[in-house]
């Protein structure tokens, strides 16, 4: 059975990660950017519940809430913190070899993303995911063992 979450801690890792983009972008901050990579880092390879901003919302934000309505699946929402790993790799790549237009493409592309999750709750990346899987469906194992 896959791992299922409350459905407002992508959100709310949405909004505090809109939050640090848009100052890397303004500030022009490899260093902050890095920080949000490895923020993305944490949600791909050790699921949101058990990163930076998923822990913040189980221990400061959903005591003060009322259970969720549903869960989601987590899968979609944490190859949505990869891509996102992606474009911040690229944009420290691009500040580091002093590529400033690629940085604060990938920043704001990365930038976008979040807020439409945050403001508006569409996860780009979940839905890039999904649509992943609608084109390549995961194949049932069919290989028989001889008795």
């Amino acid at each position: 059975m896959p791992t299922r979450i409350d459905p407002r801690g992508p959100r709310f890792a949405a909004a505090l990660t809109s939050v640090v983009l848009a100052a890397a972008l303004v500030t022009g901050s490899a260093w902050l950017l890095a920080v949000q990579g490895v923020v993305f880092a944490a949600g791909a390879l050790l699921g949101l519940p058990r990163a930076p901003y998923g822990l913040l919302y189980a221990r400061l934000v959903r005591p003060r809430l009322g259970p969720p309505g549903e869960l989601e699946d987590a899968a979609p929402p944490r190859f949505a913190q990869a891509v996102g790993l992606v474009f911040a790799v690229v944009g420290v790549i691009a500040f580091a070899a002093g590529l400033t237009v690629v940085a604060y493409v990938a920043v704001a592309a990365a930038l976008a993303a979040a807020f439409l999750n945050a403001a508006f709750g569409f996860c780009l990346g979940c839905e890039i995911y999904l649509a992943y899987r609608r084109l390549f469906p995961s194949q049932p194992n069919t290989t028989e063992v001889a008795s």
